[in-house]
C-alpha cells in the first residue's frame, strides 16, 4: 500500500552520502524520509534554490523536510554551480540522478514508488528542465513535478519582480541568470528557460507554490496557466501569509519557513491525488 499518512510534525533527519551515476559522475546527495515496511512511498528528486550560483544540500533543507514530512523519500541534489558550470551541466547531472532514483526506487521508497521531481527558486528551473528532459528522452516515468517559487524566465519584468526590485539596481536573479545562461543562444533553449517554451505537451501533472509578495509570482503563475493551455493538469496555491518568499525557502535551519505546515498540506494533498495515476 502507499503511504498515506497525514502530515506529522517536520524533522531534520537525513543522510549525506555520495552516489555513482550514468557516465561514471559522482554526485553529492541528502536523503530524507526511509522506506517504511509494508508501503510505498512517493519518492522526490529535490534541487535546492539559491539563483543558480549558491546554494548547497542545507539550504534545502527546508523544502527537502517538509516533502519528507508530507510522506515522500527524498534525494537532494547537489548540484554544480553556475558560473563555473553554466547551463547545460546542472541539468545533466539533474537527469542523471533522476534516472539513478528511478533504478533504485524499490529499495528507495517501495516497489512502483511514484517518481517526483521538485525545487524551489532555481532548482525549481532545474526541476522543470529535467522533467522536459524525461519527456522528451521517454523516460523515466514520472508521476508529477513541484515547482515552488519557479524562476522560469530570465526577463525579470513581471510585475512581482519589479515591485520586489523597488528602487534598487542590482536583482540577484537576474545576475543569477547572467551567469547561468553561457550565451544568447541558451536564453532560447526550452530546458533553460522553460517559460519561453514552446511544446507542453506530455508534461505530468504539475504542483505550483507562490507566496503572495513573492517575486517569482507572476511568471510561475503565467507556467500554471500556459500548461493548463496544453490541456495538462495543474494545482496552484499561493501563501497570502508567506512573507520573505523566495528568500524564507532557502535559508537553513534554525531558520523557519513561514508557511511550512501549509506547504506539507499542500505536497501531501498533490501526492494524495497524483500517486496513482501512473
Amino acid at each position: 500500500m502507499l503511504n498515506t499518512k497525514k502530515p506529522a510534525p517536520s524533522t531534520s533527519s537525513h543522510t549525506d552520502t555520495t552516489i555513482e551515476v550514468a557516465g561514471g559522475m559522482e554526485a553529492s546527495v541528502r536523503m530524507y524520509g526511509s522506506k517504511k515496511r509494508g508501503e510505498v512511498s512517493p519518492l522526490v528528486v529535490h534541487f535546492h534554490g539559491g539563483a543558480f550560483v549558491t546554494g548547497d544540500l542545507d539550504n534545502g533543507s527546508t523544502v527537502g523536510n517538509s516533502l519528507a514530512t508530507a510522506g515522500a523519500c527524498v534525494v537532494s541534489v547537489a548540484y554544480p554551480l553556475a558560473p563555473e558550470h553554466p547551463f547545460p551541466r546542472p541539468l545533466e547531472l539533474g537527469y542523471a540522478v533522476l534516472q539513478w532514483a528511478y533504478k533504485q526506487r524499490a529499495k528507495l521508497a517501495g516497489k512502483g514508488a511514484p517518481l517526483y521531481l521538485a525545487g524551489e527558486e532555481a532548482g525549481a528551473n532545474l526541476a522543470a528542465g529535467v522533467c522536459m528532459m524525461a519527456r522528451d528522452q521517454l523516460h523515466p516515468p514520472l508521476a508529477g513535478q513541484i515547482l515552488i517559487s519557479p524562476m522560469l524566465d530570465p526577463c525579470a519584468a513581471t510585475p512581482s519582480q519589479r515591485a520586489a526590485q523597488g528602487d534598487s539596481v542590482e536583482c540577484k536573479w537576474a545576475s543569477g541568470w547572467c551567469q547561468y545562461l553561457g550565451g544568447s543562444h541558451d536564453a532560447l533553449h526550452p530546458y533553460a528557460v522553460p517559460a519561453r517554451a514552446h511544446r507542453l505537451a506530455g508534461l505530468p501533472p504539475t504542483l505550483i507554490l507562490v507566496g503572495g509578495d513573492d517575486p517569482m509570482r507572476d511568471e510561475a503563475l503565467g507556467y500554471a496557466q500556459r500548461l493548463e493551455a496544453a490541456g495538462l493538469t495543474v494545482f496552484q496555491h499561493v501563501f497570502e501569509g508567506a512573507g520573505q518568499w523566495p528568500d524564507a525557502l532557502v535559508e537553513p535551519p534554525p531558520e523557519p519557513c513561514p508557511c511550512a505546515v501549509q506547504m506539507q498540506e499542500q505536497l501531501h494533498k498533490f501526492f494524495e491525488t497524483t500517486r496513482c495515476r501512473l
